[in-house]
């Protein structure tokens, strides 16, 4: 029996947060580095008399305040994502948040810079805001649009390599009632009532300039992540552009059942229910992986013919 051999994607999945927390502190890393060497050029050739330490402490202050600004930016482009479907509805939304996150940058870069100069008992003083702030605002603004379009080509990237699939199209009526007798549905099958959505039957997803189809049915649990629902198949994930509400509308709901704010399990998937505190409990799915189910959808599972972990 053939042996599954991990993919790109999936070869980097155990490293991805590890990786990211690494890339912008080696970005940072750089910034300081360059920033000082060049404050500290500009200081000689102005010819004052400014101590290394003073320029050390102007140059690392902004940037370890960019970088503990950095998870609020990543939150709120999730909360309002900059791509082509969002970017008229979004843009105010982030000229906002530019005016905050340059506010916030430069109160604690101040902050830091008082408390330093205070342990050796010097003063600083950062000038008049109402000059000083557009200023660095400049900056800031600059600073914030580069993140944010560093967030979103991360993205697209990771969108490439972990696939992207949506539903495929429904297939055309048939032209004639002959035609239509072997695809017509068992007359037990219940009949969609008025305005119900067409289930999906096949996705297409691409990957890495490949496409492939997978079946609704072998879908084991879906997650919500921003606009986004991660389909998960026989140990794959895959990005589909749909809300968990909508997506769910349009699956077979005998097979799948909310069991989270924000995951939604394929019932006959699901190997063993595992109790926990608060009511709340802990999917075990058939293929290893674990899902959570909240107390306010355990209700869902209450015919659910699987066993049951006893605390």
């Amino acid at each position: 029996m053939p042996t599954h051999r991990p993919n790109l994607y999936e070869r980097y999945r155990p490293f991805r947060r590890r990786t990211e927390i690494a890339f912008w502190l080696l970005v940072v890393v750089v910034q300081i580095g360059a920033s000082v060497a060049v404050a500290a050029m500009d200081v000689q050739s102005s010819g004052r008399e400014v101590a290394f330490w003073q320029v050390l402490t102007w140059e690392l202050s902004s940037q370890f305040s960019l970088l503990a600004l950095l998870p609020a930016v990543f939150a709120f482009e999730r909360r309002f994502p900059m791509d082509l479907d969002h970017l008229r509805q979004n843009l105010p939304w982030h000229l906002l948040g530019s005016v905050v996150f340059s506010l916030v940058h430069v109160a604690a870069m101040v902050l830091i810079r008082k408390a330093v100069y205070a342990a050796v008992d010097e003063h600083y003083s950062f000038g008049n805001w109402l000059v000083r702030w557009p200023y660095e605002f400049l900056k800031d603004v600059r600073a914030y649009a580069l993140i944010v379009l560093g967030i979103r080509f991360y993205r697209l990237f990771m969108l490439r390599l972990q696939g992207e699939a949506r539903m495929l199209d429904e297939p055309e009526e048939p032209a004639s009632p002959v035609q239509a007798t072997p695809q017509a549905p068992p007359v037990d099958a219940p009949s969609p009532g008025p305005g119900a959505a067409a289930r999906p039957e096949r996705f297409l997803v691409r990957k890495l300039r490949r496409e492939f189809l997978i079946n609704a049915a072998d879908i084991d649990w879906v997650q919500a992540q921003g606009n986004y629902v991660g389909l998960h198949v026989n140990g794959h994930d895959y990005l589909l552009r749909a809300t968990l509400t909508d997506l769910l509308g349009q699956l077979d709901p005998a097979r799948y059942a909310r069991v989270h704010r924000s995951y939604a399990a394929h019932l006959d998937r699901i190997s063993e229910i595992e109790p926990l505190d608060g009511g709340d409990a802990r999917l075990h799915m058939r293929d290893g992986s674990q899902v959570p189910c909240s107390r306010r959808y355990r209700a869902n599972l209450s015919q659910m013919p699987v066993a049951v972990v006893q605390e």
